[in-house]
């Protein structure tokens, strides 16, 4: 499907918008550079291809309780990457700032050390990710001390991707859109899949996702070790 249409509008539309946003972010990063460029870039690489919401929702596979919160992140960030970076950045065909001929740009993009991204720019992959992750921790829990962070880092992720020079401001706001999105759908996608599989414990499979409690099992293999004698 051609969208490039969406690209072409977006370079139009939403020029002065974009503009003033990255023009913030290049005079940030001449005054505070040293700081947050370093931040910036340690924030590309814990966010390429969602690596902190997988390594997030590792761990809480590792629990029964949290197991199907787990199992939401991975669906969100997946679904999200599906329509991103297989389907829209494909589609819309965004050139990035500094690749779209506009000289203030790739100055700008120069300045702050030329970080290279091989893919379009519609929308931020990124970003899309981080609210991925974070919308399905906060549908998950529900709780404030969630909410806050998880919230927090999507926002901070998708500034970075500005600071960076590597996407728009409009790429941004469609990157926390379609996380979002995605999100949703994963978690209840994962409430059906649980709600699936609870009607049907008694098949070995599903009881096992349902219930395996590897901390249990250590407890209680080590309930079992012989004393040594003294």
């Amino acid at each position: 499907m051609d969208l490039h249409f969406i690209a072409q509008w977006l370079d139009s539309a939403c020029r002065p918008f974009d503009h003033a946003i990255l023009e913030f972010m290049h005079a940030l990063a001449q005054g505070a550079g040293a700081i947050l460029t370093p931040i910036a870039q340690a924030l590309a690489l814990i966010g390429d291809n969602g690596y902190l919401c997988f390594l997030t929702a590792l761990i809480l596979l590792f629990f029964p309780k949290t197991r199907k919160a787990g199992f939401c992140i991975i669906g969100a960030v997946l679904i999200g990457a599906v329509m991103t970076n297989l389907t829209l950045k494909e589609s819309v065909l965004r050139l990035r700032p500094y690749a779209s001929g506009n000289p203030e740009f790739e100055s700008w993009w120069r300045f702050i050390g030329a970080p290279a991204e091989s893919e379009f720019s519609f929308p931020s992959g990124h970003t899309t990710a981080a609210a991925a992750g974070a919308v399905a921790l906060c549908l998950s829990f529900k709780k404030l001390y969630v909410i806050l962070p998880a919230i927090a880092y999507a926002i901070v992720m998708g500034l970075s991707r500005n600071y960076l020079m590597v996407h728009y401001p409009t790429d941004v706001l469609a990157g926390l859109a379609v996380g979002s999105v995605a999100a949703v759908a994963a978690f209840f996608i994962a409430k059906g899949a649980y709600r699936f599989m609870e009607n049907r414990r008694r098949v070995r499979l599903f009881a096992f996702v349902l219930d395996f409690d590897p901390i249990a099992l250590i407890r209680k293999n080590k309930s079992k070790e012989p004393e040594n004698d003294a």
